[in-house]
């Protein structure tokens, strides 16, 4: 740790606009989630001045999803996916060997609420957006959905509805509740988006202020049914009833989906904030190719193997130079200074400085509906047909050459060989191809759609482990090093993260309500809400 000190520590960049001057107590003072405290802030919007200055909120907090990034999202979720795993010494007590790091974990739940939770809030309560300019609202509500999803993805039950309402506690929600609320949330967002298009076809009220869309508003309504086709899947093992229903919603909405390319979601670089994944693995050389990603890649014969990830430096030793080699979950030892120089991510074409930063891809959409035409719900269409399309969007999305891909029946997951310590080596897990086999059982036709829906949404690893808790695919390897003592299980690895400590202390009655509500010892082994253990179908 000591090492690499100065990269786990980011701070808040220049991002965000003095519209937050109306959190910045919160923020200091930490994560109380009762912003009415701070609503006379002599910095707060007044209702005169949100025709000016509202609309510059937008964009800081669409780039606040990813805030504190490596803290929140890869250290635990890129590593848990599959997808990248530090090659430095983060020492031997951390997330990827399954002993949480509380300061690494707590921004993942705190900064959602400074930096999300809390401008919109002052934008319901101290401007006149909410009445005056539904169709902001409307994206508004879906940052938020965004945003807090991703949180209550990590954690569990979650303080939502009555954040705010109180100046004592922050009252936690169970997550099915939380998810109830997020489809209300996305109605609304729909129904003022509609709106707004119907009468104002050519304009927008947000204009170059949205990070995200650039102000079109008919492509926040497809990211919307969207992102209610995503929730709805996310819950299919817990409440099928209301999946289904939510799923169908957003395929038969005449707003459309995300279908193509140039749909995608993704979070513009504006003043000079730098693309996270080229400062971690660029600039400070925290993280590497997981094992697992390049596994696949390699034994699919990916195209996009080179343009997601770079091979090992000619300074790696052991005859790596030129080869993609990446590090099992859960090392240990920093091979004298040797895995940081395996393979990594691209961070010269593919992540560069200023790529913008992913949330949703169109390519993604399509596997989720071809997961929804797996389990016959209507408006999915076949579910082989959306499965080729997912591969050859992502495809087009990345610029990749597809070639006989779709016909491949033969390629499987490669083995992995470790040069530098034989232990992490491990036979390929999975033996599941690429080509569709309409004979194939309906599981292995999962374990097909979701394998390349993993290769499909890098480097999302957030989006990525919440599939693998929820479905188990695709197979990933272990960690090498279990050292949680047997609070998580080796085989089925982490399951969530725990509550920040400083919720046990200033938080105390609601944490411990919270607990009751997840049902299980606040710690990585508990299963979340929708994260049922049982079978798929």
């Amino acid at each position: 740790m000591k090492k690499n000190f100065k990269s786990i520590l980011q701070v808040p960049s220049k991002k965000h606009s003095l519209i937050l001057g109306a959190v910045i107590a919160l923020a200091l003072t930490g994560c109380t989630k009762n912003f009415e405290k701070y609503n006379t802030n002599p910095n707060a919007l007044t209702s005169a001045q949100s025709n000016i200055i509202a609309p510059t909120a937008f964009g800081p907090m669409e780039q606040a999803i990813y805030s504190n990034y490596q803290r929140a999202q890869n250290l635990s979720a890129d590593c848990y996916s599959g997808y990248m795993q530090s090659g430095i010494d983060f020492g031997t007590q951390n997330n990827v060997t399954y002993v949480m790091n509380d300061g690494w974990n707590s921004t993942g739940f705190n900064d959602e609420y400074n930096l999300v939770m809390a401008p919109i809030h002052a934008l319901a309560t101290t401007t006149s957006v909410k009445s005056k300019n539904p169709e902001m609202w409307g994206v508004a509500l879906l940052i938020q959905v965004e945003a807090m999803s991703r949180v209550t993805d990590r954690f569990g039950p979650i303080p939502y509805s009555k954040v705010a309402t109180s100046l004592v506690t922050a009252p936690y929600d169970d997550q099915q509740s939380v998810y109830q609320q997020f489809f209300k949330q996305i109605d609304t967002a729909v129904t003022n988006l509609k709106a707004y298009i119907a009468t104002n076809p050519t304009k927008s009220s947000l204009g170059a202020s949205d990070y995200i869309y650039g102000g079109n508003y008919t492509e926040w309504l497809k990211f919307a049914n969207s992102l209610r086709l995503r929730l709805a899947m996310r819950i299919v093992k817990a409440d099928a009833a209301t999946a289904q229903q939510q799923a169908e919603k957003a395929m038969a909405d005449p707003g459309g989906l995300l279908t193509v390319p140039t749909d995608d979601a993704a979070i513009a670089q504006t003043g000079g904030r730098e693309n996270d994944l080229h400062q971690i693995c660029g600039d400070w050389q925290n993280t590497n190719l997981n094992a697992s990603l390049q596994t696949f890649l390699v034994g699919y014969n990916d195209p996009r193997l080179a343009i997601y990830a770079t091979p090992a430096t000619a300074n790696a030793g052991y005859n790596l130079a030129g080869q993609y080699v990446g590090l099992r979950l859960g090392l240990t030892e920093s091979a004298n200074g040797n895995y940081k120089l395996y393979a990594a991510l691209n961070t010269t074409t593919t992540f560069a400085f200023a790529t913008p930063q992913l949330i949703m891809t169109a390519a993604e959409v399509w596997f989720l509906k071809a997961e929804a035409a797996l389990r016959g719900w209507a408006g999915a269409g076949t579910a082989q047909t959306d499965y080729e399309q997912g591969i050859t969007t992502s495809m087009s999305q990345w610029g990749a050459n597809i070639g006989n891909y779709l016909s491949d029946a033969t390629s499987t997951e490669a083995a992995y060989t470790d040069p530098a310590n034989s232990a992490n080596n491990s036979p390929a897990i999975s033996t599941i191809t690429i080509k569709w086999d309409p004979t194939a059982t309906q599981e292995q036709q999962l374990e097909r759609i979701i394998t390349q829906k993993w290769l499909a949404i890098f480097p999302d690893g957030q989006e990525a482990w919440s599939d693998w808790r929820r479905t188990g695919y695709p197979q990933l390897f272990t960690t090498a090093n279990n050292l949680s003592g047997g609070v998580v299980n080796s085989q089925t690895g982490a399951r969530r993260l725990p509550y920040p400590s400083s919720e046990q202390t200033t938080n105390t009655a609601a944490y411990h309500n919270a607990v009751s509500l997840l049902g299980g010892a606040d710690n990585a082994g508990t299963r979340l809400w929708w994260d049922v253990n049982k079978a798929n179908f």
